[in-house]
C-alpha cells in the first residue's frame, strides 16, 4: 500500500507541474514517466494521480491516458428565470433570442457554445412520465434529448424533455429540431398552441452518477449528481412537459427563491 505521505507529496508536485507546464486538454505524463522522473513506485504514482482526479485537475480512465482536465463552466439554476421566460413570451423574436437557458445558467452566449445539439424522437413515454401526464396506453410523447459543451474538451451537459405528442403536433414547427434553440424557450413554444404555463415544479434528488455519465460529463470520482425533475403545468392543471436535468455537484448551484405574501 502506498505511503500516504509519499503520494500526497507527489500529488502536490504534480499539481504544481500542471499549473506551470500544461494547459487544459493536454495529455499528461504516463504513470511510467512519472515514476521514472520522480523516483517513486508505481503504486505511489497511481494513488497520486487518483488524488488529482478526485481534485478535478486530471481526468481519464484507470490504466488509460490521462489528460489535464478542462474545468467545467459553473451552472446557476434559479427558479426566478421561469418568471423572466414567461414575460418574454409576447416580446418580438429578436428580443427573445437575446436570452435563453445558456445565458441564464452559465452566462455563455448560445452562439459561442462548442457543441449544442438536440435529438428529437416520437416514443412511448416512460411509465412515470405517462403517469404524471395522465397518458393512456398508446399515447406518444415527443422526447428531446439535449447535449451541450461550453468549450472543447469540457464535460457535457445533458437533459431530456418530454411533451405530449398529440398536443405539440398541432404546430409542426415544434417537431422540427432545426428550429432549436427556440427563441423564448418552452413557454413561447407552448404559447403557439394557445397554452399558458401556470406553474413549474422542480423535484430535486441526488445520487451517484452512472459510469456513462461520469465519462460523458467528466465527473471526478466521488462527486454526486443532483437530479432535477421539472414538471410544467398549464392553467388547466395539465402537465404539458416533464424534464429530467442532471447537474454534477462540482459545477452547479440550484437556487430557489420563495416570495411570500406580505402582511397587510
Amino acid at each position: 500500500m502506498p505511503n500516504p505521505g509519499k503520494y500526497t507529496a507527489l500529488a502536490e508536485q504534480l499539481a504544481g507541474l500542471i499549473n506551470t507546464d500544461y494547459s487544459p486538454g493536454d495529455q499528461f505524463l504516463t504513470n511510467y514517466k512519472i515514476a521514472e522522473r520522480y523516483g517513486v513506485s508505481g503504486h505511489t504514482v497511481s494513488r497520486a494521480v487518483q488524488a488529482l482526479k478526485e481534485r478535478g485537475l486530471l481526468s481519464g480512465k484507470v490504466g488509460g491516458k490521462t489528460w489535464v482536465r478542462v474545468l467545467p463552466v459553473f451552472h446557476l439554476r434559479s427558479n426566478e428565470n421561469y418568471h423572466r421566460e414567461k414575460k418574454q413570451v409576447h416580446l418580438p423574436e429578436e428580443e427573445r433570442r437575446s436570452w435563453g437557458v445558456a445565458e441564464a445558467g452559465t452566462t455563455t452566449p448560445v452562439t459561442e457554445l462548442a457543441e449544442d445539439a438536440v435529438r428529437y424522437a416520437i416514443v412511448d413515454p416512460p411509465q412515470d412520465v405517462a403517469d404524471l401526464m395522465g397518458l393512456s396506453p398508446g399515447r406518444k410523447v415527443l422526447r428531446k434529448s439535449a447535449f451541450r459543451r461550453n468549450s472543447h474538451g469540457e464535460g457535457a451537459s445533458t437533459a431530456v424533455f418530454y411533451l405530449p405528442y398529440d398536443v405539440v403536433s398541432a404546430n409542426p414547427e415544434l417537431l422540427d429540431p432545426t428550429n432549436e434553440p427556440w427563441p423564448g424557450g418552452l413557454q413561447h413554444q407552448l404559447s403557439t398552441l394557445g397554452i399558458e404555463v401556470d406553474r413549474i415544479e422542480d423535484r430535486l434528488t441526488a445520487d451517484m452518477p452512472t459510469a456513462d455519465e461520469a465519462k460523458e460529463q467528466d465527473i471526478p470520482p466521488g462527486v454526486p449528481m443532483m437530479r432535477v425533475r421539472k414538471i410544467t403545468y398549464d392553467t388547466n392543471d395539465r402537465v404539458v412537459e416533464v424534464a429530467d436535468i442532471p447537474f454534477p455537484g462540482d459545477r452547479a448551484e440550484l437556487r430557489f427563491i420563495t416570495r411570500l405574501e406580505r402582511w397587510a
